[in-house]
């Protein structure tokens, strides 16, 4: 008989009565990751897990994944490597959730070169984890489990999260308010991974913020693929992201928000006024802008131009004084040339951010731009790089 999440949860817990059980939990990525990596520590320890930073003394290690770059996926496969080499205790459970969890090419990998890895799932399947792991202590063989990227999925409430107490994080929390993503960029995963856009209520995030702020948390970074995208159903109390900030900031405390991450094709002039007005909002808007070519925003489908993004910043810094800008910049994309790359460079000059993420374009498997022709070869995108870290490093300085 197939057990819920619940008696799953309870069979182990009872399992583990008066045992030293012992979990490992490491995260590769992003912000989202971290806080799926919250959840995951919550449900262990509700099924009567401790934790230990050495995978080899554990009884259960997971590797929560991210997908995102090449380089992300290598990392998680090496440390995978390293726990098989050391080996475990009797009976050791290693699973891989995560992002790249979810990639029919990496679960080829997975169940061809890492044998010692008994348990896999993607990020739809985080709540059912109690059951899957059940599974996989009382059931011979390895289980892989994954959702289609385009069947939708409820929000997953009341799962117990597991953070870092405020004064061992600064004050610092994450708060999701919104998962999936439905833009389907040309060089992306996300939406092959977490799946389509699914926003939380805007009266569990608040709860959650109003506990959080009682415990004694003072910074609140609320997460999703892309928070501007935030519709809760109709009915609700408020209608998009601005009105959930507005909501926030009405709640009793000292404390601050800021938010991760914004597209710029949905990124609002009533987002702006928002943040201006609120103190309690930080000055802060991570803006990707990937590149300041409009062929390669093309491309890419991006959904804007690059006249677009740039009246945008202008718009933004105007209504937020003191705006700390930021963005993000994809160099080697399938056919860019060097007028494009000087487009780029252009974009820097005019907008001047704060400070940049840049990226070498690596392909993902399954996504658009991996079909693509790319005929350039990588010691000039290494130089094109380099030549943006300086343009970059001279506006900062």
């Amino acid at each position: 008989m197939k057990l819920s999440v619940t008696d799953a949860a309870a069979r182990i817990r009872t399992r583990n009565e008066g045992a030293a059980a012992l979990a490992y939990v490491k995260v590769f990525g992003c912000q989202q990751n971290e806080a799926d990596g919250e959840r995951l520590r919550g449900m262990l320890a509700d099924m009567g897990y401790r934790f230990t930073d050495e995978p080899n003394l554990a009884d259960v290690v997971i590797l929560n994944t991210c997908a995102v770059r090449l380089h992300a996926e290598q990392r998680a496969l090496g440390h995978l490597g390293a726990i098989g080499h050391d080996g475990g205790p009797p009976g050791q459970v290693v699973a891989v959730c995560g992002c790249m969890a979810q990639l029919a090419s990496a679960r080829e990998t997975l169940k061809r070169s890492y044998r010692h890895v008994r348990l896999v799932f993607g990020p739809g399947d985080l709540h059912r984890f109690p059951e899957l792991l059940h599974d996989a202590l009382t059931q011979s063989g390895r289980h892989f489990h994954g959702n289609p990227p385009d069947v939708p999925l409820d929000w997953e409430e009341g799962l117990p999260v597991l953070r870092a107490p405020p004064a061992n994080a600064e004050g610092r929390a994450f708060v999701t308010v919104m998962k999936g993503c439905d833009n389907y960029c040309a060089y992306c995963v996300v939406p092959y991974t977490r799946g389509r856009e699914r926003s939380r209520s805007p009266e569990a995030v608040i709860a959650e913020v109003r506990g959080l702020i009682a415990e004694g948390y003072t910074e609140f970074t609320l997460l999703g693929q892309n928070v501007n995208s935030y519709r809760p159903a109709d009915g609700e109390s408020v209608a998009d992201f601005p009105d959930l900030l507005a909501a926030l900031v009405s709640l009793e405390g000292n404390f601050s928000l800021r938010f991760m991450t914004s597209h710029p094709k949905d990124a609002s002039d009533k987002l702006f006024q928002t943040m201006g007005r609120h103190p309690k909002i930080a000055p802060f808007l991570h803006l990707p802008a990937q590149s300041g070519s409009d062929k390669v925003l093309t491309a890419m489908n991006r959904g804007y131009t690059r006249e677009h993004f740039i009246a945008l910043t202008q718009r933004a810094r105007a209504a937020i004084p003191g705006l700390n800008l930021t963005s993000d910049i994809l160099v080697g994309f399938p056919g860019e040339t060097e007028a494009d790359f000087e487009d780029t460079l252009s974009l820097l000059e005019t907008v001047r951010f704060n400070s940049l993420f840049t990226f070498i374009y690596s392909p993902r498997p399954g996504t658009p731009a991996a079909g693509l022709e790319d005929d350039t070869p990588m010691k000039v995108k290494k130089a094109r790089f380099q030549r943006l870290l300086d343009a970059q490093k001279r506006i900062e300085s």
